[in-house]
């Protein structure tokens, strides 16, 4: 085998299905185009229906991309996304569990819909529509004959302490990381693999700093910039792939060394 046919076997996602949660825009829309580069079918699912169908609409550019709308917050909307999708697959290769919420508020005024809503998307979502579409997820490993894929997407944030006031958000991207491992403890014997991407500062709607300041953001990260669609693609490619199959509760950090600057600080205290 040639080092390029070895190569595009490795990364190759042909003929595999996966389905991003928060797909519509941001990072999750990062990886979907990333996955469609790669031949896999995608469909995007976000609560916004509207914004859900106009993405895919535009990705299809890219290959086969599917609306799904779906609210991730609720288990009663985790099964009507589950159904939706089995509507359409018996088997599911890569779920990217990517819906996310994140919530601003002073210590003394932070409010309880502030920490259940963050808390209901970022870490409820990624449980049960993990255990909502296992059965998918399973039987495509059988199908396949080589695991299938559950990618979480953690932060930063879960790994050291953000200075903006997000109570809520840090401690769901640690409980997701944490989560992760639990997952992948249990479900490596079915040959589901489950990992978990930890993003720096990349421009999204969440990330509006990281969007409209990004040269500011950027002098502060060891690599000098925030991160591209190239960035984010390339994790999530990795660990879908064939290349990925081995890894299973790793947390991929992507964020240009800014962890690294955060642990030398705390160091120097």
């Amino acid at each position: 085998m040639s080092a390029k046919s070895l190569t595009q076997d490795l990364f190759s996602l042909k003929g595999r299905t996966a389905l991003v949660t928060g797909g519509s825009r941001g990072i999750g829309k990062m990886i979907a185009q990333g996955f469609l580069e790669m031949g896999a079918r995608v469909y995007v699912s976000s609560r916004k229906a509207q914004a859900c169908i106009e993405t895919a609409k535009e990705l299809s550019a890219f290959g086969d991309c599917r609306p799904l709308p779906g609210d991730v917050s609720t288990v009663q909307g985790v099964h009507a996304l589950a159904a939706a999708y089995s509507s359409h697959e018996t088997t599911l290769d890569i779920l990217v569990n990517n819906a996310g919420a994140a919530w601003l508020a002073p210590f003394d005024e932070f409010p309880e819909k502030g920490w259940d809503k963050v808390m209901d998307v970022n870490v409820k979502g990624v449980f049960f529509l993990t255990q909502a579409l296992i059965g998918p997820l399973r039987a495509a490993a059988v199908q396949r004959h080589r695991p299938s894929k559950v990618i979480n997407v953690a932060s930063v944030d879960g790994l050291f302490v953000n200075p903006q006031e997000t109570y809520s958000y840090g401690a769901s991207k640690a409980a997701v990381i944490m989560l992760t491992k639990r997952m992948a403890l249990k479900l490596a014997p079915d040959q589901v693999m489950v990992s978990a991407i930890a993003p720096g500062a990349f421009p999204s709607d969440m990330n509006v700093a990281a969007r409209d300041h990004g040269d500011a953001i950027a002098k502060g990260i060891p690599s000098g910039r925030v991160g591209v669609d190239e960035d984010m693609a390339g994790a999530a490619i990795y660990l879908a792939s064939k290349a990925g199959d081995y890894v299973s509760g790793a947390v991929v950090v992507v964020d240009g060394g800014v962890t690294l600057v955060n642990a030398s600080a705390s160091m120097a205290d």
